[in-house]
């Protein structure tokens, strides 16, 4: 199968001979004895010896002292990594202290550039520890972020983390009651907050939302507040007060078991409220070396800028890497302001040599005419990093051709679950349009029919056989791990099904096709939604799509397509044969929808995925009340617009 015909991208001899994971061969070779001549040999070996891999990982990068045993056991949920090792996350960015570069580059919508250093990073956390200590927060409390992405977010984390305090933190575009539904079940004792941000050109007082936020958190021992706007919280600390006199400062970390809560992440919150997903100091570590290095090939030359958000996995994965001693950059404004190509603006004034964002954004960039490489100076830039839904082959073409030849792309897919990714890029293996280039090393991934039997060039359930470290610890509040095995060993038990489709190569690319319970399925043919995004969204009347598939009572299968309108488009009887011809051509002629609706818009959780399975169920007889929490909700208003669509 696959859907490039030819590469968008093939590494040559140099990209080969001077990878990280080039490097990483050769030492597990010499460790093991075998030969481990490509990546398919050396992910074989990854997943086929997991103690030999990981035990590697952890000496690779000099982590520290460890336990002899890797693996004590290897049960699926419940597997026990590094047995007997302590060790702190932080650590691992205190060996990566220079003066040469800085740890971060913060940047706002003017463009202005703040250096922060390695020195005040760590003893700016180090001060935030201290006053954490004062407050009475110790190992296993919690301490909560309402903030935008800006680098206090970051040195509050390493500041929890280095006392062994548990991080959890939402992005200030969540409203007070999204950030309660999600930061109130940790009962946290601190809350480390902003006054607002400015995104679009706009300035968002959130002082009125913070004091909401605090009255429904009634642990909360002391807030503290980073000014942005010259707005106030009573009985607010502020920030600066916690900012050391003396940047020679090092930070006293407390050892911590490798299975020890590190931060909690959520759940999107479509089925109820929002999950807690416990991450351990350990497992992100060691996962975050092997995907930041070895995967991204990001090292202590790099500058890392991802658009992200504290609301967003990304954000964490980003902080991966100060773990390798690169830059990262942190943003809190529009990708798109003042102009639609802002992104590729700012990633020229970093000097941005690994560029994150989205398909929706590169999509969006083509609709607006950019050419990236012309209008600004991207020579620094050699990876673009995609993930948040599927890259269509047009749009890695695109890329190609209006950022680089030279620059391959790495469309990772993974999920908050692992904090990382299972699929994506890796320096050594070309990029093929439309699919992601290969399993990333330590992850067991197959893709099963729904009798459990692996499938090659056909569409099957993304499954995972073997543990990975940085699986979650545990849900929060879930005593007997019963939302646990729940969410991902109900259909295989003792096997990870991650509710995805995916379609594996015969070259062992994955291309996915998006979520296994949003299926379409036509007279028993399945077709992931992707496959109707990227051909839809291509047209340029089309701003963005909702493709739905509802079983009906009678029998009956309702699949209408639901379309934004770009800018003064009419959807017509000519537009409309445009839609349906032009998905008869590139997805199936099985797949052409009974209805094309014009929609006021499209509703996605906070972290931007579209709402398929709430909206499925809203035509299928369910009430709004009950598919999803309104706070889970970008524009929860839509809900009802929808509702009222729902076959009669």
């Amino acid at each position: 199968m696959g859907y490039g015909v030819e590469p968008q991208w093939v590494p040559d001899e140099a990209d080969i001979a001077e990878a990280q994971v080039t490097s990483f061969a050769l030492f597990a070779e010499k460790r093991t004895g075998l030969s481990l001549p490509d990546y398919q040999a050396l992910w074989r070996w990854s997943i086929e010896d997991l103690a030999g891999f990981w035990g590697a990982v952890w000496d690779y990068f000099d982590v520290g002292e460890r336990s002899d045993e890797v693996l004590g056991s290897r049960e699926m949920p419940g597997a026990q990594w590094f047995p007997g090792t302590t060790l702190n996350y932080v650590d691992q960015i205190v060996r990566q202290v220079r003066d040469d570069r800085p740890a971060i580059l913060s940047v706002d919508e003017t463009g202005e550039i703040t250096e922060i250093s390695w020195a005040a990073l760590i003893a700016t956390a180090a001060a935030f520890a201290d006053t954490l200590r004062e407050l009475g927060v110790g190992p296993g409390d919690r301490v909560a972020g309402y903030l935008p992405n800006i680098p206090e977010a970051v040195i509050a984390f390493l500041g929890t983390a280095s006392i062994g305090a548990i991080w959890s933190a939402c992005g200030q575009d969540y409203s007070a009651q999204a950030a309660l539904d999600r930061l109130g079940q940790l009962e946290p004792k601190v809350l480390v907050t902003a006054d607002g941000y400015r995104f679009g050109g706009k300035a968002h007082d959130k002082t009125a939302d913070i004091e909401a936020l605090r009255a429904g958190l009634p642990s909360l021992a002391a807030t503290v507040l980073v000014s942005r706007l010259g707005g106030s919280v009573p009985d607010a600390r502020a920030w600066q007060h916690v900012e050391p006199g003396d940047d020679d400062v090092d930070i006293d970390t407390t050892a911590v078991d490798f299975a020890h809560p590190l931060w909690v992440l959520y759940s999107s919150g479509t089925t109820g409220k929002p999950k807690g997903i416990v991450h351990g100091h350990g497992g992100v570590l060691l996962e975050h070396l092997k995907a930041v290095a070895l995967q991204s090939d990001i090292g202590p030359d790099d500058t890392f800028f991802w658009y992200t958000s504290p609301s967003w996995m990304m954000w964490n994965f980003q902080i991966a890497g100060l773990l390798v001693g690169a830059t990262i950059v942190c943003y809190d404004g529009s990708p798109a302001a003042p102009t639609p190509d802002a992104l590729w603006r700012l990633a020229a004034r970093t000097g941005a040599t690994v560029l994150g964002t989205s398909p929706g954004y590169v999509l969006a960039s083509a609709k607006a005419g950019a050419v990236p490489r012309t209008d600004h100076d991207l020579s620094a830039l050699r990876l673009v990093g995609i993930t948040g839904s599927s890259l269509p082959p047009s749009s890695s073409l695109w890329l190609r051709d209006n950022v680089g030849a030279d620059v391959p792309v790495a469309s990772i897919s993974g999920g908050t679950d692992v904090v990382s990714a299972f699929i994506g890029g890796v320096r050594t293996v070309p990029v093929w349009p439309g699919e992601l280039s290969a399993p990333y090393l330590g992850v067991a991934l197959d893709a099963w029919d729904e009798r459990g039997n692996p499938v090659r060039e056909e569409v099957g359930e993304l499954v995972i056989t073997a543990p990975m470290p940085s699986m979650p610890v545990s849900f929060w509040n879930d005593p007997d791990g019963s939302r646990y095995r729940e969410a991902y060993f109900e259909m295989f038990p003792g096997v990870w099904r991650h509710g995805d489709w995916i379609t594996i190569t015969e070259r062992g690319s994955i291309v996915v096709h998006g979520r296994s319970d949003s299926t379409l399925n036509r007279q028993g043919i399945r077709m992931g939604s992707a496959d109707i995004y990227q051909a839809v969204e291509r047209i340029p009347e089309i701003a963005e799509a909702l493709v739905i598939g509802a079983e009906q009572p009678d029998g009956g299968y309702w699949m209408p397509l639901f379309v934004v309108l770009a800018g003064d488009a009419e959807l017509n009887d000519e537009l409309r044969s445009r839609i349906n011809a032009t998905i008869r051509a590139e997805v199936s002629p099985r797949h052409v929808p009974d209805e094309i609706i014009a929609a006021p818009g499209i509703p996605h959780t906070r972290t931007g995925k579209k709402l398929e399975v709430p909206i499925k169920k809203l035509f299928q007889g369910a009430e709004v009340s009950t598919v999803v929490a309104p706070t889970a909700v970008d524009a929860p208003e839509l809900l009802e617009w929808y509702a009222a669509r729902k076959p009669q």
